[in-house]
């Protein structure tokens, strides 16, 4: 089965769409180049639960109220969920879980790692981000840019609740009579939650799996010696076990589609790629700005930058753990070359 598109249409941003009995589709725009994202508002009797929540900024905010009036026809919330800690799905659970004083539910390691993170804003650049990056090559101006920008993830991220229900693989979601089966991955967040109806065939995917671009899977300084492509790859397998092949997959960005084990085969494949591609390259030794080109068609600049680090990154950690490439400190930077 290849992938399909289930509606030609699709909601302007703050109106919702409706996709099966109960679920509606809100659209909710992002400030960035990938300037959309999906929620998704889940009938729960005479109230909504709501999965994800966009940027925690006053423009989303105004959104919102206009939601409360028109998408969700002046009913309450029951729950505000996340699916992982990315400011464009949590960035608004606290303003919505106080407007409406209801719980938030989240998997924990995506809670506390969240709470880490906002807790950076306003603080300088740690001496270990700097080194990481100067180990990946960057020239001081480079780091200069990093340094400055440092704590921005917490200015899109309104004050996250004290408390919040764990989210755990494997739990059951009782939602307006319906059942959801939580079903968790890492690489591209540590523990980013799906929901998943068997019963309908629905799957709420997060950012887990897009109709048409691959998350970002990536190093950050917090670990800098992590794995996350390995944790991508178990992921992927594990939600192509637990799900059907024509499940209605509803993503975070882009369009509902069906077609699943395609798309998931896909996402694998690319990535298997460009570790081929870093094989052919590393004959020689590399910092991880060095494989740019190797890995990216796109141009990588101070937009950019530090995805493009993380995720090359991922991949050439990838290798070492294989035992494929071998990492040297030498000269200021981390080399990698065939072993």
């Amino acid at each position: 089965m290849s992938l399909e598109y289930e509606f030609d249409a699709r909601p302007d941003n703050g109106k919702t769409l409706s996709v099966a009995d109960g679920i509606e589709w809100l659209r909710m725009p992002l400030p960035f180049s990938l300037n959309h994202i999906n929620l998704w508002l889940l009938r729960d009797g005479d109230r909504w639960a709501i999965v994800d929540t966009g940027v925690g900024t006053g423009k989303t905010q105004d959104l919102w109220r206009e939601v409360f009036v028109d998408g969700m026809g002046g009913d309450p919330a029951s729950h505000v969920i996340a699916t992982h800690l990315h400011p464009d799905h949590v960035g608004c659970a606290g303003f919505l879980a106080r407007h409406f004083d209801v719980d938030f539910w989240m998997p924990r390691e995506e809670y506390m790692l969240c709470r880490i993170l906002v807790a950076d804003t306003g603080r300088e650049a740690p001496e270990e981000g700097v080194r990481f990056y100067k180990d990946a090559g960057y020239t001081n101006e480079q780091l200069a840019g990093y340094q400055a920008a440092f704590g921005f993830f917490g200015k899109f991220v309104t004050p996250l609740p004290e408390a919040y229900k764990r989210l755990s693989d494997g739990d059951k979601l009782a939602i307006g009579g319906h059942e959801w089966q939580v079903i968790t991955g890492g690489g591209h967040s540590p523990e980013h939650a799906c929901l998943y109806d068997r019963e309908r065939n629905l799957l709420i995917a997060g950012d887990q799996l897009l109709p048409t671009i691959s998350p970002n899977v990536s190093v950050w300084p917090t670990e800098p010696l992590a794995n996350p492509l390995r944790d991508w790859f178990d992921s992927l397998h594990k939600l192509k076990a637990a799900i059907s092949e024509d499940v209605l997959v509803l993503p975070a960005h882009g369009k509902p589609f069906r077609g699943a084990y395609f798309r998931i085969d896909a996402m694998i494949r690319e990535h298997e790629e460009r570790l081929e591609a870093l094989r052919g390259a590393c004959t020689e030794p590399q910092r991880a700005v060095d494989v740019f080109p190797t890995l990216y068609k796109t141009k990588i600049d101070d937009r950019n930058r530090i995805m493009a680090t993380g995720e090359a990154l991922a991949h050439l950690h990838f290798l070492v753990r294989t035992g494929e490439l071998l990492a040297e400190h030498r000269d200021g930077a981390c080399w990698y070359r065939r072993s």
